[in-house]
């Protein structure tokens, strides 16, 4: 099941993501915050609003994924020696602290609103948020092929699958006040979707700091890595084991491997490729640096120390 895993995420590096639906999607978004925006007006609806600005975002979240895709193509430099790919998790990252910070000051509002309640046109309310659940879930159908191959492109397709909820929400919050009159749902139907844009906003945020601050991935056991690779019978042992990730899909590993026997170096080579090919194989891991060794003072159980 774990090895299925990785091959898909090392077919996804042999399939860029279409930079044009994302200007799509970015175009779509803007129309529908235009919209949105001017039936809270008209309506009174903080929900719609709520709506219009969570829309907002998501307009700045596809554009800047948008800057990122295209700018994380350009090749590597002797300044830039890994690239431009990292942009797609500062973008990630950027979107998602947009999403909470957008989200806590509709919490604020919503507040405002509960202690003030105007009234509402229900029925601006619901024809609107109509439009605007249609437009976004066009624009979800856009991003969905493309929404696995990217952390920054999965933050914006997380934004727009959040605002269609949100706008099927507000539909009903719509409906509820043409029926029973209860214009203070609005508020509580403006809370209802901020929290549930904080949770999605905290996962991104979570995913991105773990990539830029260099952690190992959630799914690599090192200590698996370890037991593997020492199976191999010209391996002693295998230490000061780091892995990252560069991008959410290309994993990096370094290590120091301690043969059994002083080996030549053309020997030395078949027992290298030998770990890399395991390494790809079954971890997924793509880009590996291996320092062979021999009779080095080294505890056999050790893993990882910070770096040479």
């Amino acid at each position: 099941m774990a090895k299925k895993k990785y091959k898909r995420k090392h077919n996804h590096h042999h399939h860029p993501v279409n930079e044009k639906n994302l200007l799509a999607v970015t175009l779509l978004n803007l129309v529908i915050t235009i919209v949105e925006v001017a039936g809270g007006i008209l309506s009174g609806s903080l929900a719609l609003l709520s709506d219009a600005l969570h829309n907002l975002s998501d307009t700045f979240a596809t554009f800047i994924a948008y800057l990122a895709t295209i700018a994380g193509r350009r090749e590597a430099n002797q300044k830039k020696t890994f690239g431009y790919k990292r942009l797609e998790i500062l973008a990630a990252l950027i979107n998602a602290v947009i999403l909470i910070v957008m989200s806590v000051f509709l919490i604020k509002e919503a507040w405002h609103r509960w202690q003030n309640p105007g009234s509402i046109n229900s029925m601006i309310m619901l024809v609107v948020g109509m439009i605007g659940l249609l437009a976004n879930l066009y624009a979800v159908l856009i991003l969905k092929k493309d929404a696995g191959k990217s952390i920054n492109v999965r933050a914006a397709y997380v934004h727009l699958i959040s605002d269609s909820l949100s706008s099927v929400v507000v539909i009903i919050g719509g409906v509820m006040i043409r029926i029973f009159k209860i214009d203070w749902i609005d508020p509580i139907i403006t809370v209802l979707i901020s929290l549930y844009i904080i949770r999605s906003g905290f996962v991104i945020l979570k995913e991105s700091v773990n990539i830029l601050m260099q952690s190992a991935p959630d799914h690599l056991d090192l200590s698996s890595i370890k037991k593997k690779v020492e199976q191999l019978p010209e391996v002693m042992n295998l230490h000061h084991l780091h892995a990252w990730m560069l991008t959410d899909q290309e994993i990096h590993l370094e290590a120091h491997v301690e043969l059994k026997t002083d080996l030549m170096l053309s020997h030395v080579n078949p027992v290298r490729h030998q770990i890399e090919q395991l390494l790809r194989n079954d971890f997924g891991i793509r880009h590996i640096t291996l320092q062979m060794e021999y009779k080095e003072d080294h505890d056999p159980q050790l893993i990882h120390t910070k770096k040479d």
